[in-house]
């Protein structure tokens, strides 16, 4: 079936606009770089309608590494989850790409924009397609690259260029635990194989599942921003918002969660390492919704629920409930990419403006966008029959199935989802104008992505059942529906709808009332919990002022130039001297040479009378 041509056909985008991009016109560009992710998606559904995926179907490359017993292929398989995958990925990543047309359009860069979002497709579709752990982590270093590339987009910009940094940095520190895994099942399973690994995991001893179970968990929680890791997630605003888009709903981030659920063999063995992913990702879906209450930034508001929705996701992993865990990433793909993309074409309608404060009344002069982010808005609040429904209550049910706190917890934090994302879109749309300039629509181009993520916010849980489809590759969990939790949590929804209407429009007022009688709190909340503050104190400073003090002026200079510069001295010293031997007069040239030869025949006498 060739699944290779599903990765290689963005990187020869990728190559082509890279190599030759400069040269092309922004048609040429924009034709390549939508037209390889296009027949990318159209090649893997190809593939997927084409295989029996009742048993994965692997395809052998070539030996990558042959070591003793150890042997490591290049291989990609596909089963049922990586079809999920696939069409997420290369779906939603086209939409992503049209959308890009219309708002880079006036932007510099813009081949080497277009050819980094193929590169980027390329390395999560090598990530999706991996047989094996080594193959993921080539497609999971790939993207953790590209994205350092992409939120630095604007590298004139020092916030872009230390965002950048800044994701890549952290994202090293997950990628440790991660390789320190693979080295782990090295050592006990002797390979690194998706099959060979999953059938001896039953055998191993628990101890060992729990230790490679907790690193794979601490990689996935640098690559989703799970706590305490998430700090890169919201600076990632900094890159252009269709990379914002792509980051947060159908790449980079959701590898953790896949990487989590591929894994299911090793934590259905390793339950304490089940129960630490239940419990970060419940204390990261809450940490981050109280968050994203208080942010103003309309852009760094959807940044917060995308860790606070991510957080769903490994609670549903967590508890057991593969299957439900990947039906809301695959909900979430479409509801976060149209908030994203609804944000751009809100901040492309206004002069660059991100700031919720500065804009208002917005429904009438860009009623497309308004739509189709209110779309959103009611998918991610959880309401029937739109997508996040479905997924959020299969989480919740199988959360209240293994433990009620978790349930509850996650139900508090529903409401809270469903009260900052209308906030946002009460201050945006709602009220009088408060910004400056003349607000316009988005082009078609822009606009059309976001019809299409729309309906898939409104029908795309009903019409895709990922637990159905994913029934026979994770192990069943008995969990009955149950009417009045599913009452509860949507209620819970409907209370954060009702409660941000009657702040936000019904009474404009009361937020700031609330804001100044909780001044403390609402701080708190506002700056982040101080998390970047604590880390720069802790960690950030001493390491920077710890190399300046030793490795810069202690090491570099104190030792490394002075000796250098020492032996630079002494030379000097020594030139200097035999510089005044240098004279210019033939006679006393003359005269040395004379002195040079006696002193050279007086020592070979001397030697010949020592013999």
């Amino acid at each position: 079936m060739a699944l290779w041509l599903i990765p290689i056909l963005p990187f020869a985008g990728f190559l082509i606009n890279g190599l030759f991009g400069r040269r092309f016109s922004k048609a040429v560009v924009s034709t390549i770089a939508i037209g390889s992710v296009v027949f990318s998606f159209a090649w893997a559904l190809k593939t997927i309608l084409g295989l029996d995926l009742s048993h994965a179907y692997t395809e052998h490359y070539f030996t990558w590494i042959q070591s003793g017993k150890l042997t490591i292929d290049c291989d990609f398989a596909v089963d049922k989850l990586t079809a999920v995958m696939l069409m997420v990925v290369t779906g939603v990543g086209a939409l992503i790409h049209i959308y890009s047309i219309g708002y880079m359009a006036h932007e510099g860069g813009y081949y080497r924009f277009f050819s980094y979002l193929n590169l980027f497709m390329f390395f999560m579709l090598t990530l999706v397609l991996a047989a094996n752990y080594l193959v993921l982590f080539v497609g999971w270093e790939g993207v953790g690259l590209c994205s350092y590339l992409l939120i630095g987009f604007y590298f004139d910009k020092k916030f872009a260029t230390n965002a950048g940094n800044k994701a890549f940095i952290v994202n090293r520190i997950g990628d440790f635990g991660f390789s320190l895994a693979i080295f782990y099942m090295i050592k006990h399973f002797g390979s690194v194989d998706f099959g060979t690994v999953f059938s001896q995991a039953a055998g191993k001893p628990e101890g060992v599942l729990t230790v490679i179970g907790l690193l794979l968990m601490l990689g996935a929680c640098g690559k989703s921003a799970q706590l305490p890791l998430h700090v890169w997630l919201p600076d990632a605003m900094a890159g252009p918002t269709p990379v914002s888009a792509l980051i947060h709903a159908a790449t980079m981030v959701t590898a953790g969660v896949y990487m989590t659920a591929r894994s299911w063999a090793i934590y259905t063995h390793a339950p304490a390492a089940m129960e630490t992913i239940a419990i970060i990702g419940i204390a990261t879906a809450f940490f981050a919704a109280t968050i994203g209450l208080a942010q103003n930034d309309i852009k760094k508001v959807f940044a917060y629920s995308t860790v606070s929705q991510l957080g769903y996701m490994f609670v549903g992993v967590g508890c057991g409930a593969f299957s439900a865990g990947i039906y809301h990433l695959m909900t979430h793909a479409f509801f976060k990419a149209l908030l994203f993309l609804g944000s751009g074409s809100v901040i492309h309608a206004l002069p660059g403006e991100q700031d919720l404060r500065n804009m208002g009344g917005l429904r009438r002069k860009i009623p497309w966008t308004f739509w189709t982010m209110m779309c959103a808005a009611v998918a991610i609040a959880g309401v029937p029959p739109f997508a996040g429904f479905f997924s959020k209550d299969a989480i919740l049910l199988a959360a209240h199935h293994h433990a009620a706190w978790i349930y509850w917890v996650g139900t508090i934090t529903a409401g809270m989802t469903a009260f900052y994302v209308f906030r946002a879109i009460f201050l945006a749309f709602f009220g009088e104008y408060r910004g400056q300039g003349h607000p316009h629509e988005s082009s078609p181009v822009m606009l059309v992505p976001l019809a299409v993520l729309a309906l898939l916010s409104i029908g795309g849980g009903f019409l895709f059942k990922v637990p159905e489809f994913l029934g026979t590759v994770f192990p069943p969990l008995e969990v009955r529906e149950d009417i009045v939790l599913m009452v509860i949590s949507t209620a819970a929804g409907l209370i954060g709808i009702g409660v941000a209407y009657l702040m936000y429009v019904a009474r404009p007022g009361m937020a700031d009332s609330l804001a100044a009688g909780m001044k403390g709190l609402y701080a708190l909340v506002y700056n982040k919990y101080f998390v970047d503050e604590i880390y720069d104190a802790a960690v950030v400073n001493p390491v920077v002022n710890g190399s300046r003090a030793v490795l810069w002026k202690g090491v570099d200079a104190g030792v490394i130039d002075g000796a250098v510069n020492g032996v630079g001295a002494r030379a000097r010293n020594i030139g200097g001297v035999l510089r005044l031997l240098q004279s210019g007069n033939i006679r006393s040239y003359a005269t040395w040479v004379l002195f040079g030869s006696v002193l050279v025949i007086v020592a070979m006498g001397i030697v010949g009378g020592m013999r």
